[in-house]
């Protein structure tokens, strides 16, 4: 068994070096590949900084001269990247842990966020405190944060560091003793307000045979979901919930990125689309929302996030973008409306029921989903109705019945 570990030897050698002593101590390979560019390496490498560079297409020596410290990091995780995948293909990295700052930190997840999911990934880093979405993305990397920096070796950085090398043998010696069934896996988009509908439709596809994977549609939930949808993980979407790109239109915290609601057109496998939570932008605390915003309408969901109704523009506007998604789709494709409203809140008495807003998101989507590539379903229901999930639930196993992708036993 081999543990990689990611590191600027010309400036970490010396804790990259205590790392690699405590992992070799537990009867683990290491394999060090060496990211940093600065000079000579204090420890002699695996994978030399000048093979990361050149599998970046370039050289260590063109990075020294350029002198921009942005492109060098950029190149180096390119190369870090193409390094890792291949000692993954080869069987040699079984698990991935990084040691270092800001700089070490952003190669090292880069090339970790290209492992699949399940292999360990271990980050050891003065950034890990703050904000870690950048470096953990969509992927299972986890951050430890080093206390003090990691210059030098001392009492404190000792047993930092040796917690994250024992951290990263046990993931690796150890096989989790996690049941696997071969079953068609569904992904479902879920939102605290989409709650109950996903609920009722993961077990009425758990009771049809099948294994489901809800994602929170946090931004990097919906990104998760695409991810894993590119790698073939998972065999039919029900996208319940499009939140994010009311996010991504109005310039919301949760928003996914452009290429949310594509990968499963470009994979051609079947999916069902609801409008699950496009009533509402989302943002952190009340004093938090951009001042451009002080005359909407907000719903402040708990002190840490405050949800802003999307107005009639809006949802003219989001559903030309989701129509057109779902238009380039390749695979059999559903886009079902809960006419009732699209949210816990956004029904007939609560804080965002608004017709208008709605009638105009679906009125959008009717005249934009292409009729000879789209099923258009229009149920008289509330998302949350259990009809409404049965809705959804009868039309996707229908879709892979049709493509061979059902459950045998289900």
């Amino acid at each position: 068994m081999s543990v990689v570990i990611v590191g600027t030897l010309d400036t970490k050698g010396e804790e990259i070096a205590f790392a690699r002593d405590v992992i070799e101590a537990e009867g683990l390979d290491v394999h060090l590949v060496d990211v940093g560019v600065l000079g000579d390496p204090e420890i002699d490498p695996d994978t030399p900084a000048s093979d990361v560079a050149a599998a970046a297409g370039t050289t260590l020596e063109q990075l020294r001269e350029d002198e921009d410290r942005g492109a060098a990091m950029e190149a180096m995780g390119e190369g870090a990247t193409a390094i890792c995948q291949q000692l993954y293909d080869d069987g040699v990295l079984e698990g991935v842990l990084g040691l270092g700052g800001s700089g070490n930190t952003s190669i090292a997840t880069t090339a970790m966020r290209s492992l699949p999911v399940g292999v360990p990934k271990l980050m050891c880093s003065t950034m890990a405190s703050g904000d870690t979405e950048p470096y953990v993305g969509a992927r299972d990397v986890a951050m430890l944060y080093s206390v003090a920096d990691i210059e030098g070796l001392n009492q404190l950085s000792r047993q930092v560091i040796a917690n994250a090398a024992l951290a990263m043998v046990g993931m690796v010696a150890n096989e989790p003793d996690v049941e696997v069934e071969e079953r068609p896996t569904i992904g479902i988009t879920m939102f605290g307000v989409t709650t109950p509908c996903v609920q009722q439709a993961r077990g009425l596809l758990e009771d049809r045979g099948y294994e489901t994977i809800v994602f929170h549609a946090t931004g990097t939930g919906g990104r998760a979901m695409e991810s894993l949808i590119e790698e073939g993980v998972i065999d039919g979407v029900l996208d319940v919930t499009t939140t994010e790109w009311a996010d991504e239109l109005v310039g919301g915290v949760l928003n996914a990125g452009e290429e949310r609601l594509e990968a499963a057109g470009e994979a051609g496998i079947p999916q069902v689309v609801s409008t699950g939570a496009l009533d509402m932008v989302n943002f952190g605390p009340r004093d938090s929302v951009p001042e451009e915003f002080e005359e909407r309408q907000f719903h402040v969901h708990n002190p840490q996030v405050t949800l802003m109704r999307t107005t009639v523009e809006e949802n003219v506007e989001l559903g030309e973008i989701i129509a057109g998604k779902l238009n380039d789709a390749t695979g059999p494709t559903a886009l079902v409306l809960p006419l009732q409203g699209v949210s816990a809140i956004d029904a007939v008495g609560e804080d965002f029921y608004d017709a208008e807003a709605d009638g105009a998101l679906f009125d959008t989507l009717r005249s934009e989903v292409a009729e000879n590539g789209v099923e258009l379903i229009e149920a008289d229901a509330h998302v949350n109705d259990e009809a409404f999930a049965q809705l959804l639930v009868e039309t996707l196993d229908g879709y892979m019945q049709e493509v061979g992708a059902a459950p045998t036993d289900g």
